[in-house]
C-alpha cells in the first residue's frame, strides 16, 4: 500500500492533482490563518490552571470585580516633596482619567505617601470592550494625561495594567515576527547548504505554506472546538512548523537526490524515495505529535493548550511535505538542483564524504569514542545546578528595561510593595468578621488595609489586603501561603486566597508539577515509539538514553551561559518542561532517520558495515536539517521575554548538539560496539542479515564504497 501510494503521488498526471489540490487546501486554510491573531485568548485565564485556589477565587468573585478589570496606578513624585500645586494637578487629572476609554468611572485618589514625596490615583481599565491588545493604548492614554503639565513632577505609570501593556507590545505580532526572523535564518542557512537559490526558495515555499495551513487549522479548533490559543503558543507554532517541515523537506529531497543518481526516470526515483524515507519521517511527526499531546496533562491551561496546537501544525507540515513537495518536485524536475544536479549513473559523494570518513575514524576504537563521550556530555550535565528554574520576577521576565518595571521599584519606596496588587480572599458572608482578623493579622500583610469590600449581608464574602512586599517577591509568595493557612483554619469560613500574587505562585507550583508528570509520561511515549519502529528493545533503550543525555548536557550548558553570558537571573518554572519536549521530540528525530536507515542498510550488510553505511547516507542532511531547527528556533531571541529567549537558546544548542555530536558520534560508536545485539530480541540481532559476516571483520576494516549505497537497489 505504501509503494502504491508513494507511486500515485508521482505518477505523470497524478501528481498535478496531487499538488493542484494540495495548492487549494493551503490556500483555503491559509487565509483563515490570518485570522488566528483575533482569536487569541491573551486573558489571565488563559495561563491558570484550572483548579487552582487562585483560579477559583477568581470565578467565585465576578460578583464584586470584574476578573476583565485590571487597575492602572498613577504615580506622581518629587523629590523635594508634593506641592500644593502637584496636588491640585493630581486632583485636576482624576477628571481626565475617567473620560479615557475603558477606565471605570470610580477612580481612587490622589492618595499621598507617608514620606510626602509621592501621590497615587488608582484607576480602573476595563478589558473585555476592547481586548488586551488594546490595553497600551490604554496606558499610553493615562501616561499623557499625568505628563502633561507636570511642571517638574515625575509622573509614571505602575501596576499590573503597566505591566500587561509592556508585555502585550512584546508579544504583539510575536507570530509575524517570528515567522519573518525565522524565514530569514533558514533562507540564509539553505543557500549556504544547498547554493541553489530556487532549491532554497521552493524549501521555503512549502515551508511558509504549511506554516499558514497550521495556522488556519488552529483557527478553526479555536473557534469552533474551544482550543485556547494565546500569543506564546501562536508565537511557538510558526517556529515549530517552519523547523519542523523544512526538515522533513531536507530528509525527503536528500533521499530522492541519492535515487536520482540510479534511476534515469525522476518519478520512478520519487517514488523509491518516498518508499523509503517516508516511514522515518511519519514516524518522526507522530513521534513529536504524540509527544505534543501529551502536554494536555499538564494543569496550566496555557502549556496544556499548546499541545494540540503544536500536535496540529506538524500534522500540517507532514501533509505538506508528504503530499505537495514530492508532487511539486517531480514537476519542476532536476534542475531544482542546479547547480549541481544529480545525475543518473554518477557516484552517491555521500558514501566517500565528510561522514563516511568519520565514521571510519569512530570505528578504529568505538568504544573509547561512546565512553568518552558519554563522560563529557555528563560533566557538562553538571550547569544544571546553575539552573534555578523557580520562575522570574517581572524585571527578570524581560531581556531589557520595562517602564512598568521602573515605576514599580519606585512605587514601593514610597507605598506598600503590594499597592495596586492586592490580595483577595472569598469566604462565607457569617465568618467575614473573623477571616477579616485572621487575614490582617497575618504577617506580611498591611493591617490596615485590609478591607470588606462585599455587603453586610451577603453570603459570600470579598476581602482585600495590600501587601508590605514587592508583589512578584519570593516574599510575597511566602506571605500568600501564611494568608492561606490563615484563613484556611478559620472553622466554616470556607476561605480561599486569590489576587495577582496568588496567581504567579499558583502558575509556578502547577508547572513544577507538571514538570514531574509529563516528563515521564513523554519519555514512555518515545520509547514506545521506537520500539514499535525498530522492532527493537535494546535499540530503543539505548537511543532514548543518548536523547536523555544530550538534553541534560543542553540544559547544562545552557544554564551556564544564561547566569554567567546573557546575566540572566533564573529561569521560569515551566522551561524544563517546555525544553524537554522540544528536545526529546524533535530530537529523536534524527535519530529515527538514522537507525531506520543503519536497519535498512544492516539488513543487506551486517549492522556494522549497516552503521557506518547509515552515517555515510544521512549524516550531512541530518547536520543540515539540525541546522535549520537550529536556526528556526533562535529567532524567539529576537522577542525581549527571557522565557522565550531561553527557550530558544537551549533547544537550538540541544539540536545542535545531537545532530552533531550525539547522533553523529555516540550512537554510532553504540552501533559499531553493540553490534547486532542493538537489535535485539528480533531476528536480525540473531542473524544480522544476509551481511551479518560483516561484524566479523575489524571494524577499521570496513569500507563504505559508493556501490555499498546502490547494489541493493531493485
Amino acid at each position: 500500500m505504501q509503494r502504491q501510494l508513494a507511486t500515485w503521488i508521482t505518477h505523470r498526471w497524478i501528481k498535478w492533482v496531487v499538488f493542484l489540490v494540495a495548492l487549494v487546501i493551503l490556500g483555503a486554510l491559509g487565509s483563515l490563518g490570518s485570522k488566528l491573531p483575533g482569536q487569541q485568548d491573551n486573558d489571565i485565564a488563559s495561563w491558570l490552571p484550572g483548579d487552582a485556589e487562585s483560579t477559583e477565587v477568581i470565578n467565585k468573585s465576578q460578583q464584586f470585580s470584574n476578573p476583565d478589570d485590571i487597575p492602572a496606578i498613577v504615580l506622581y513624585t518629587r523629590d523635594s516633596g508634593i506641592t500644593p500645586a502637584d496636588l491640585a494637578k493630581a486632583k485636576a487629572d482624576v477628571a481626565k482619567i475617567k473620560q479615557v476609554k475603558t477606565v471605570a468611572p470610580e477612580v481612587v485618589g490622589p492618595i499621598p505617601s507617608k514620606d510626602g514625596k509621592a501621590l497615587q490615583t488608582i484607576a480602573t481599565i476595563r478589558m473585555s470592550s476592547d481586548g488586551w491588545e488594546d490595553l497600551p493604548d490604554r496606558v499610553d492614554d493615562l501616561a499623557a494625561i499625568a505628563e502633561k503639565d507636570a511642571g517638574g513632577l515625575q509622573a509614571d505609570l505602575a501596576g499590573p495594567a503597566a505591566l500587561g501593556a509592556d508585555q502585550a507590545e512584546a508579544f504583539g505580532g510575536i507570530d509575524g515576527i517570528l515567522l519573518f526572523s525565522a524565514v530569514g535564518i533558514v533562507f540564509v542557512i539553505l543557500l549556504i547548504t544547498y547554493r541553489s537559490l530556487q532549491l532554497a526558495l521552493l524549501f521555503l515555499f512549502c515551508g511558509v505554506g504549511a506554516v499558514g495551513m497550521a495556522q488556519g487549522v488552529v483557527y478553526l479548533l479555536a473557534k469552533n472546538a474551544d482550543l485556547t490559543v494565546n500569543g506564546q503558543s501562536a508565537g511557538i507554532l510558526s517556529v515549530l512548523v517552519l523547523g519542523a517541515g523544512v526538515d522533513y523537506a531536507l530528509l525527503l529531497v536528500a533521499r530522492y537526490r541519492e535515487e536520482l543518481h540510479h534511476y534515469e526516470d525522476r518519478h520512478e526515483a520519487m517514488a523509491h524515495a518516498l518508499h523509503r524515507a517516508a516511514p522515518a519521517i511519519l514516524a518522526s511527526g507522530a513521534t513529536v505529535i504524540i509527544g505534543l499531546l501529551c502536554l494536555m496533562f499538564a494543569q496550566m491551561n496555557s502549556t496544556s493548550s499548546l499541545g494540540p496546537v503544536g500536535a496540529a501544525g506538524i500534522a500540517c507540515a507532514l501533509f505538506v511535505m508528504m503530499l505537495m513537495l514530492p508532487a511539486l518536485l517531480v514537476i519542476v524536475g532536476r534542475w531544482i538542483f542546479w547547480p549541481f544536479v544529480p545525475r543518473f549513473g554518477d557516484p552517491v559523494k555521500s558514501s566517500t564524504g565528510l561522514w563516511s570518513r568519520v565514521g571510519q575514524r569512530i570505528a578504529k576504537a568505538p568504544r573509547k569514542v561512546w565512553i568518552g563521550t558519554s563522560l563529557a556530555l555528563v560533566a557538562v550535565s553538571f550547569g544544571i545546578v546553575q539552573l534555578d528554574a523557580t520562575g522570574l520576577s517581572n524585571e527578570e521576565s524581560f531581556t531589557k528595561a520595562q517602564p512598568s518595571v521602573a515605576a514599580e521599584k519606585l512605587l514601593a519606596q514610597h507605598f506598600p510593595g503590594g499597592a495596586g496588587s492586592p490580595v483577595a480572599v472569598i469566604a462565607r458572608g457569617d465568618q467575614a468578621d473573623a477571616v477579616k482578623t485572621a487575614f490582617a493579622e497575618t504577617q506580611g500583610i498591611d493591617p490596615d488595609s485590609v478591607q470588606v469590600k462585599s455587603p453586610a449581608d451577603s453570603p459570600v464574602a470579598y476581602l482585600e489586603g495590600v501587601l508590605t512586599a514587592a508583589p512578584d517577591s519570593k516574599a510575597a509568595f511566602e506571605t500568600i501561603d501564611r494568608v492561606r493557612d490563615a484563613v484556611h483554619a478559620v472553622d466554616g469560613a470556607d476561605a480561599l486566597v486569590g489576587g495577582n500574587t496568588a496567581v504567579n505562585k499558583d502558575v509556578q507550583d502547577a508547572s513544577s508539577a507538571d514538570n514531574r508528570l509529563i516528563i515521564p509520561i513523554i519519555l514512555v511515549v518515545v520509547l514506545l515509539i521506537l520500539g514499535l519502529l525498530l522492532r527493537s528493545i535494546a535499540a530503543p533503550v539505548i537511543l532514548l538514553v543518548t536523547v536523555v543525555l544530550s538534553f541534560a548536557a543542553a540544559l547544562g550548558i545552557s544554564a551556564l551561559v544564561f547566569r554567567h553570558v546573557f546575566g540572566f537571573e533564573g529561569a521560569d518554572s515551566s522551561f524544563p518542561l517546555f525544553a524537554f519536549v522540544f528536545l526529546v521530540a524533535l530530537g529523536i528525530d534524527y535519530n529515527i532517520f538514522l537507525m531506520t536507515r543503519v536497519r535498512e542498510e544492516s539488513l543487506q550488510h551486517g549492522t556494522r558495515k549497516g552503521a557506518l553505511i547509515g552515517l555515510a547516507a544521512t549524516g550531512g542532511v541530518i547536520t543540515s536539517a539540525g541546522f535549520v531547527l537550529a536556526g528556526t528556533f533562535t529567532a524567539l531571541a529576537t522577542l525581549p521575554i527571557v522565557f522565550l529567549a531561553e527557550l530558544g537558546f537551549a533547544v537550538a544548542l540541544g539540536v545542535l548538539l545531537d545532530t552533531i555530536i550525539v547522533r553523529s558520534v555516540l550512537v554510532t560508536a553504540l552501533n559499531l560496539d553493540v553490534g547486532r545485539h542493538i537489535w535485539w530480541p528480533s531476528a536480525l540481532g540473531r542473524t544480522d542479515g544476509p551481511g551479518h559476516l560483516a561484524d566479523a571483520a575489524h571494524p577499521a576494516d570496513t569500507v563504505v564504497e559508493a556501490g555499498h549505497v546502490a547494489e541493493h537497489k531493485a
